[in-house]
């Protein structure tokens, strides 16, 4: 299709068709939230009637449930047809209104606007490399064990050899304490190594999660500066188009109208692709838009939901509306494209357009690839400007400006170019 855009032409397109996109799906993900729910409030209907009738089990209440289930049915197949016609509708009403729809925006763009203002960077985020290992609790020693001397005996207990049995009750004290010392020593040696280990451990791991959270903080530096270093080169690539721009560099004009096509957003329905080339010397540009081939745009004219059958069916569009519908889009889409780069251009760097509106197909007499040319013009800037376009028949302003326009663009009758496209119509 078109040559590739140039840089800023390109990520400004990618630009509009994201945003494109967003809408999009937003207007996609409510369709489908509401055809959810309403799906799921009639599987809800539907399932306490039947609930209802198993229970009571009567053939009655069995047969209400049956037509309860039939009317939602019914209720859901005409909501789809509704939702169907809406689209079809918007579809029809986007190809109707290519013009208009760029008449109430200003083309122009403003260069500076491509600039970054402000890198955004991301917050930067360490996860678990933030989390300090945590503390190793101080062990719980037990008290050291203290001697207890016996009771030495006193009185008759002592007459009656009450000494000697003292003497060996200290004895073996003194033995059980010294078992139980050693005991309470080796013990408290033990858990006092585990809390040095552990201790070492959690240095080492912490040690090793710091080194790891200063190369991380040390790479997310790097990358905002990177993004920083990326903005002043787009930057800097901005202000040289924008001086460039101011004095007639080719290139720049070149880059300044794909970036002006390239914001010319078309509905699905209807895309377009362009091939552009400007000479200086002339202050020519050469427009080539190619649109999508009459197949592509809706040939229905309604849905509608046939009950007895329990199906859609559609209604084609009259053969004459469709060939009408098609032949307006590509006499909207001539007009546009001569209205979107002169109005864009305010420092009026190109002075006359010559655009060609053609179709990619096939040529039936040799089955290769071929471009149908379907309109032809020469437009210069003074002009077109003196042109009303909100009150222009496109067709009559191609006409008018000596144009070369198929009989039959659905047919993709070639346009007739024999008496030439810079003699001004009559």
């Amino acid at each position: 299709m078109g040559k590739r855009r140039g840089f800023f032409a390109e990520m400004n397109y990618q630009a509009q068709q994201a945003e494109k996109r967003q809408r999009q799906q937003q207007a996609a993900a409510h369709r489908a939230h509401i055809a959810a729910q309403r799906q799921a409030e009639h599987a809800a209907r539907a399932y306490h009637s039947a609930q209802v009738a198993a229970a009571r089990a009567s053939a009655a209440e069995r047969k209400a449930a049956e037509r309860e289930a039939a009317r939602l049915h019914v209720e859901s197949r005409l909501a789809e047809v509704e939702s169907m016609n809406t689209d079809l509708a918007r579809e029809l009403a986007d190809i109707d209104g290519l013009l208009a729809w760029t008449l109430g925006i200003d083309d122009f763009v403003d260069l500076e606007s491509l600039k970054i203002s402000k890198v955004e960077h991301p917050p930067f985020n360490p996860g678990t490399l933030a989390v300090p290992a945590p503390k190793v609790a101080e062990p719980n020693y037990a008290p050291e064990p203290v001697y207890q001397e016996p009771t030495a005996p006193s009185g008759l207990s002592a007459m009656l050899g009450g000494k000697k049995r003292h003497q060996q009750a200290i004895v073996e004290a003194h033995a059980s304490f010294k078992n139980a010392h050693g005991y309470w020593q080796r013990t408290m040696a033990t858990i006092h190594d585990n809390y040095i280990k552990e201790v070492a451990q959690r240095e080492r791991f912490e040690a090793s999660r710091l080194a790891k959270l200063s190369a991380a903080e040390e790479k997310y530096k790097q990358e905002c500066e990177e993004r920083e270093t990326e903005a002043s080169a787009h930057n800097a690539a901005v202000t040289k188009l924008i001086n460039d721009l101011a004095f007639d560099v080719e290139s720049a004009i070149q880059e300044y109208i794909g970036i002006v096509l390239s914001n010319s957003i078309y509905p699905d329905v209807f895309p377009v692709e362009y091939d552009h080339a400007f000479n200086l010397a002339s202050r020519e540009l050469t427009l080539t838009v190619r649109i999508p081939e009459p197949s592509a745009i809706p040939s229905v004219k309604a849905y509608r939901y046939v009950k007895t059958k329990d199906e859609i069916t559609s209604t084609d569009l009259p053969v004459r509306e469709k060939k009408e519908r098609y032949a307006n889009a590509v006499w909207q889409v001539a007009v546009r494209s001569l209205h979107e780069v002169f109005e864009a251009d305010r420092a009026g760097k190109v002075h006359s357009i010559a655009l060609t509106i053609g179709v990619d197909s096939t040529d039936p007499a040799t089955g290769r690839p071929a471009t149908v040319p379907l309109v032809i013009v020469a437009a210069d800037r003074e002009t077109f400007n003196s042109f009303d376009l909100a009150k222009v028949i496109p067709q009559a302003t191609l006409q008018h400006l000596g144009a070369a326009i198929s009989k039959s663009p659905f047919d993709l009758a070639p346009a007739d170019t024999n008496r030439g496209i810079r003699v001004r119509g009559k």
